[in-house]
């Protein structure tokens, strides 16, 4: 197995995909909205993808986190809020917030996993400050450690209650980027002690089953290279200062925060101790050259990927979508 999520094309599997999956054999694939059209067509999809790799728990992942990044949406499915609106009720009323979220998360879940999606990155734990890039903080839970923490756990677990897999993102934190790392590799210049704001969510979920790094230079950490790609950010921040022993992806080495060649990044973030690599848009050249450069999935990495999807394998999600949607809505209604 290839330390590797891939996306695909379009609505189903073409014949090449097929053979070059087959062959490679990726951990696990990742859908976007050019995948996606119904409920029976996600449905054979993602069914496709487990007959292909013989796996029951394969990862099958998607961003639906609500607001503007959300790839199964109307009117297919109902529309999701993103966190700020939980980040506004929680000034109000933060247990109201926390169960909000809650809901709102397992009514996502429900959603995904009666198409066969069992893996979704969501939540953000990234810190919002007031000149946090617009690309992050139209999505984040808030400008409090503990808040976001405590909403960010309510989302994890209501995940998990509907059958899905929680990626908590984007370690070791966003929220001091000033620019989109779609377009451009952004510098945190913060002192190390100012860091550890990003750091306490991360650290109060060190327990979640998997997480996200961020394209982001922290000079107070590594100067020369970005978190996906840095040993000491890896190594030194994320597992030994936060904790996380989960699996650890990077966030799509497309972006263009990341210079080289897909081989080239892909291969320079395993080796910085990413379990594994996320790239997004179905190139197959740019597959092949990833897969070429990179090794069969180590035995700790696969220990790590085990242990995240058995958190929700044999979970019975028959909860009910509608009733979790009118309970958070009620509770929205108190802003």
């Amino acid at each position: 197995m290839k330390p590797v999520i891939f996306g695909l094309s379009g609505p189903t599997l073409t014949a090449d995909e097929t053979a070059f999956f087959a062959a490679v054999e990726p951990a696990g694939y990742i859908l976007f909205k050019r995948n996606i059209v119904d409920r029976a067509q996600v449905r054979a999809l993602t069914d496709s993808l487990r007959a292909l790799s013989g796996r029951a728990d394969v990862p099958i992942l998607i961003d639906q986190e609500g607001g503007r990044v959300a790839r199964m949406g109307p009117p297919e499915w109902p529309a999701f809020p993103a966190g700020p609106t939980f980040d506004a009720l929680y000034d109000i009323a933060p247990i109201s917030a926390i169960e909000a979220a809650r809901a709102n998360a397992e009514a996502i879940a429900l959603m995904l996993t009666e198409v066969g999606i069992n893996v979704d990155c969501l939540p953000l734990l990234d810190v919002a400050q007031p000149d946090t890039t617009e690309a992050v903080s139209i999505r984040t839970l808030g400008s409090e450690p503990l808040r976001v923490a405590a909403m960010g756990r309510a989302i994890v677990d209501g995940l998990r209650s509907g059958g899905v897999v929680g990626v908590v993102k984007h370690m070791p934190g966003h929220g001091r980027a000033k620019v989109d790392t779609h377009y451009h590799l952004p510098t945190v210049t913060a002192s190390d002690e100012e860091l550890e704001i990003d750091l306490q969510p991360f650290a109060s979920l060190k327990d979640a089953p998997m997480g996200m790094t961020s394209h982001i230079v922290f000079e107070a950490w590594d100067a020369e290279r970005p978190a996906t790609l840095s040993p000491v950010v890896i190594e030194q921040i994320i597992r030994q200062r936060i904790g996380f022993d989960g699996l650890l992806m990077t966030d799509d080495i497309d972006m263009k925060a990341l210079s080289g060649s897909a081989g080239d990044k892909a291969a320079g973030a395993i080796a910085a101790g990413c379990d594994l690599v996320l790239d997004c848009w179905a190139r197959m050249d740019e597959m092949r050259d990833i897969a070429d450069r990179l090794d069969e999935m180590s035995a700790v990495s696969r220990a790590r990927l085990d242990r995240a999807m058995a958190t929700v394998m044999g979970a019975h999600a028959g909860g009910d979508m509608a009733a979790l949607i009118a309970k958070r809505d009620a509770l929205l209604a108190l802003v």
